[in-house]
């Protein structure tokens, strides 16, 4: 198994994060990926950059260390009807967008009723391109119903190499919703959510392992390979999909 693209990092601009966007960059050359997207934290989250910093990003270079660059954002779940915290029309002009559930934006336990409805909302955002390390043991949803949902909807659902070492709670949930992705149809990334060179470098390893042993189909990882990525890229109708296409051919 491998990956092309590590589809959810993190720099210095998510203050509890450590590395700057060329030093991850670099890193990533290292790892032989060919791209790497960046989806700091949005504005609701306690350490996050300004929203003007999600409306900057074309003062950014396409390549950076010859590694493709995707600039978006993790934008935060705010309530159980979906409502993010960062508006569309900064959205529309983003790369990527991981969509995640943060405490300290949605504080409490939610009942799996709350959860399901919150995530068919997310579903009918159509600028939300990825569901963030949804697995967590405090949120639990209806995989097979929502899982549905986000198949017909284009939505890839995370598999989230961070959450193996910080929500270690929520690591047999991604068992089932490894399983529900595959029976209905959903298209699936291994990201690592990396705060750190380090994480960067050691979170897939057990991503990898779940997959084999779920037996996934590698032709819907989204970051497997580069056609795969851009085909999703077009599919979301984002503009930087003929672009990053170009460079990565």
């Amino acid at each position: 198994m491998q990956i092309i693209a590590d589809l959810h990092t993190h720099t210095l601009a998510s203050t509890h994060a450590f590395h700057t966007l060329q030093e991850m960059a670099a890193a990533a050359r290292e790892l032989g990926y060919r791209a790497l997207a960046v989806t700091d934290h949005a504005p609701a989250m306690p350490d996050a950059p300004h929203s003007w910093h999600f409306g900057n990003w074309r003062g950014l270079p396409r390549t950076v260390d010859g590694v493709a660059m995707l600039y978006g954002a993790e934008v935060n779940v705010m309530d159980t009807k979906g409502g993010l915290d960062l508006p569309d029309s900064l959205l529309r002009g983003m790369d990527w967008v991981v969509a995640s559930i943060h405490s300290p934006c949605l504080p409490g336990l939610l009942t799996e009723r709350e959860a399901t409805r919150l995530w068919l909302g997310v579903a009918e955002n159509p600028y939300v391109d990825c569901i963030g390390h949804s697995e967590q043991q405090h949120y639990k949803y209806d995989y097979d119903l929502v899982t549905r949902a986000f198949a017909a909807r284009n939505k890839v659902v995370e598999f989230n190499g961070n959450s193996c070492q910080v929500r270690r709670d929520g690591i047999p949930n991604m068992r089932t919703l490894m399983r529900a992705c595959r029976d209905n149809g959903c298209r699936i990334a291994l990201n690592s959510d990396a705060h750190s060179i380090r994480q960067l470098q050691e979170n897939m390893a057990a991503l990898y392992t779940l997959v084999e042993e779920e037996n996934f189909p590698q032709d819907r990882i989204v970051n497997a390979s580069a056609a795969a990525l851009v085909a999703e890229l077009r599919r979301h109708g984002r503009p930087c999909a003929d672009e990053l296409g170009g460079i990565l051919a």
